[in-house]
């Protein structure tokens, strides 16, 4: 359920692997979307048991409806009856309202400024990396008042895993040079989690990576390993009163596995 955790300050950052749920395959175990085919009901005990493990109502966990693309909105409470919105990141500056970025090989990235009280959660796949989608989210924060932000990058496909023409390469590269790369067997590769990272470092932001290829990995969902899969989450939250030190990230649970290769079954 929960495979990585960390604080700083008052904001908890969570990240979850694919035990511990009700979903049957191929979703199996603990399948957090509900736009792949699983069965409500089990995705629904899903987010309730979540919700329970993080110590709030499921209504306050928040997703968004991820559409792989640019826009970044401001959400201050559940949302109720209301549909989700179509966005790929969440900002926001209310208490114990927990945000999260569904993904099954793209990156979930986690944004606070614990000292401004403003945290976002950005769902961010290549088409998100080359339109930047963190840049809106960190223009975001800032409109929020954010001024020191930092963030945690949450596992995705990797490198040696995520092949592709070399025309799309060239065009991942031409927004961000770090995201080329070269794939296990030689052909032309996106390393996104680079890409976004470098991003995020062109704003000075210091990025703490949680190690972890989806696709290596049995422990996480991978789409492009298995194609009809589930869905992980990174996870954010702003507590009322501090948790932690302000001044760096404390990791209070790390499920990574032996061989680094992904997060291990908690």
């Amino acid at each position: 359920m929960i495979a990585w955790r960390a604080v700083r300050g008052p904001v908890d950052v969570v990240i979850t692997d694919r035990w511990g749920g009700v979903s049957a395959a191929p979703y199996a175990e603990f399948n957090l979307g509900d736009h792949v085919g699983d069965a409500p009901e089990a995705v629904g005990a899903n987010r309730g048991a979540l919700a329970a493990a993080v110590d709030v109502p499921p209504d306050r966990l928040v997703f968004a409806d991820q559409v792989h693309g640019r826009r970044v909105v401001a959400v201050e409470e559940p949302w109720g009856t209301q549909r989700p919105a179509s966005a790929d990141g969440l900002v926001s500056t209310s208490p114990d309202l927990v945000l999260g970025a569904l993904v099954a090989d793209c990156v979930p990235v986690l944004l606070a400024d614990p000292q401004g009280g403003v945290i976002a959660a950005v769902h961010a796949g290549r088409p998100g990396m080359i339109a930047r989608i963190v840049d809106a989210a960190v223009d975001a924060m800032s409109a929020a008042g954010a001024v020191e932000i930092s963030a945690v990058v949450g596992p995705s496909v990797c490198a040696r895993c995520y092949e592709v023409p070399a025309t799309m390469r060239d065009d991942a590269a031409a927004v961000s040079p770090d995201s080329w790369a070269v794939s296990a067997t030689g052909t032309p590769a996106i390393d996104v989690a680079a890409g976004v990272s470098a991003q995020l470092a062109e704003h000075g932001i210091p990025v703490l990576r949680v190690p972890g290829c989806t696709r290596e990995s049995p422990h996480l969902y991978s789409y492009r390993r298995d194609g009809r899969t589930g869905r992980f989450a990174g996870l954010i939250r702003l507590h009322r009163m501090p948790r932690g030190d302000f001044r760096s990230w404390q990791v209070l649970s790390d499920g990574a596995a032996p061989s680094g290769a992904g997060l291990g079954r908690k």
